[in-house]
This record gives C-alpha cells, structure tokens and sequence, in this order.
C-alpha cells in the first residue's frame, strides 16, 4: 500500500499532468489514511484529520465517494474484533472499495482505516433497514455489495459478482437465497442451489443501487436485518427485477447477529419482518422466478 507521501507526489504530478480526476482520486486516497493534503509553494504538506466522520443517525450520512463501480456496505453493531478480521479477508483477495457503518465502539477497527476501507460512526442506532439504506443512497458506485460481518471471502468473490451484473440480465446477485415454497403458504424457502431466485439473503448481495432504491429500498420499518433482506428480494422482483444465486468463495464465521442477539427480540423482529412479506405478497405468484 502507498504511503501518504507517495501518494501526494503522485497528486502533485496529476495535477501538473492537469489529470484533476486522478488529483481528486489521490485526495481522497489520503483521505482514507487520516491526513488533509495542503498545496503549498514548492510541494504540498500534511495536516491530520479525524480517522473517521461520526452522524448522529444514519439519515445524516453525506454521500460517500469511491473510486469503483462496486463497493462492499457494512452493518457493523458489534463484535468489532471478528468484523476487523472480515475486513482483512476482503482485503486478502480483492481491491475493492469497503464503507462501513459502525454503531458500537470503533477502536478495535481503527488499525484496518486505509484507502481501501472506511467507517463511519453513528450516534444513534435507527435500525438495519435505515442503515443499510443510507449506504445504499450515498456510495458513489454503480453496484452495492449488502455484507454481513460474518461473511469471510477465502477467494476473490468480487470478479463473478461483477461479471454477472454488468451482463444486465440480474439486478443483485448473492451466495445464498432460494425459491419460496409456495406449497406452505408461502412460510419457508428452500435452497435449491445456483440460478434464479425468490430472494437473495444479506449474507453477500450485490446489487445494482438505482434499480435497488427504485424498488423501494430496504423497509426503514425493519430494526432487524431477518427476513429483511427477503422482504426486499420480493419488493425487486415485484418491480420486475431478477434475481441470481451464485456459488461464491465465501464462507461463514460465527453469526453474530443471530446466536448473540437476544431471543425475544431476535424472535419478535424477525415475525413482524415476515409478517409484512406475508400481508403483501403471499399469493402473488407472477412474481416468483421460474420453479427448479
């Protein structure tokens, strides 16, 4: 990885270049690293910023530029320690842009701040769906990747991701999902391997952003992520969209957000999530992906 130094140098010759895209690029780059880059007479010179923005909420999060078409989003409510070491995974196989939004103590995260990864602290917890909303809005690139803490990448997951979405046949792409099983009333949904889907799990779900908000976003009703990320599979599909499962290098480490939650909220959340796919959706066949 460059160090501030380099990068600066590289932004002093972009700009002489008059390559200003590149400049801002660098900029940002420093950025990342925890320093303001100051244009001086004869060269430039470093003046420290905070490591990271804080909002109170996450309605108050400003957009957020990164230099790729697709960029990894985080919900981070907790055990930073093992999302730190997620974060590295990611960095271990791919280049790709992460923006995480943390509402717990961040220091244990602190180490992994570089151009590559970013965090911002929220105040004020509004909910998963809130959360995950503000990320979805305000990353620059085309493409979201929706990933779970837990998830650790063990090859480069991004490559296959992007290939498929940019063929423009799928508007999100995951590695785990399924067809709901009509048969029970539309009360489970089964795993039925790679290929078109019912819903796309947040695990690991890329999608395409304008597609994803004209669809409606991720319920801001939804404080808890289960049975969130099928309600908005369903909201997608019911806008025509498509949606595909793919065999990916990932695999998962403990799931904080599920065995360390509290069972009553955790059981409590999860029913008023899938009670709302029920109420809208449940009978509405058409918009189901053919049956395999």
């Amino acid at each position: 990885m460059s160090s501030k130094e380099e990068l600066a140098q590289q932004r002093l010759a972009a700009k002489v270049a008059k390559d200003f895209a590149l400049a801002d690029q660098l900029r940002d780059q420093i950025a990342a690293l925890g320093f303001e880059v100051i244009d001086i007479a004869g060269g430039f010179e470093f003046r420290a910023k905070e490591r990271y923005p804080s909002v109170n909420s996450s309605r108050d999060v400003k957009p957020i530029k990164v230099s790729s078409d697709i960029a990894i989003a985080m919900i981070i409510d907790g055990f930073t320690a093992d999302a730190a070491e997620t974060v590295r995974t990611v960095k271990a196989h791919s280049k790709v842009p992460i923006v995480a939004l943390v509402t717990v103590d961040p220091a244990e995260l602190l180490e992994e701040i570089d151009s590559q990864f970013q965090l911002i602290f929220v105040n004020e917890n509004q909910g998963w769906g809130e959360n995950v909303n503000a990320l979805l809005k305000n990353i620059s690139s085309k493409y979201v990747v929706i990933m779970d803490a837990s998830t650790r990448f063990t090859g480069d997951a991004i490559t296959p991701v992007l290939a498929s979405l940019n063929a423009n046949e799928y508007n999100a792409v995951g590695w785990r999902g399924g067809l709901v099983n009509v048969e029970d009333e539309w009360r489970s949904v089964d795993d039925k391997g790679p290929g078109e889907v019912d819903v796309l799990f947040s695990y690991f779900m890329a999608l395409n952003c304008e597609d994803a908000i004209n669809a409606g976003g991720f319920n801001s009703r939804a404080i808890y992520y289960r049975n969130a990320d099928m309600e908005f599979s369903l909201r997608l599909r019911h806008s025509n969209g498509r949606l595909l499962q793919l065999d990916l290098p990932l695999e998962q480490a403990r799931h904080h957000g599920y065995y360390d939650t509290e069972e009553e909220f955790r059981e409590l959340q999860s029913k008023k999530n899938y009670d709302r796919i029920l109420d809208r959706f449940r009978g509405k066949s058409a918009i189901l992906s053919p049956r395999r």
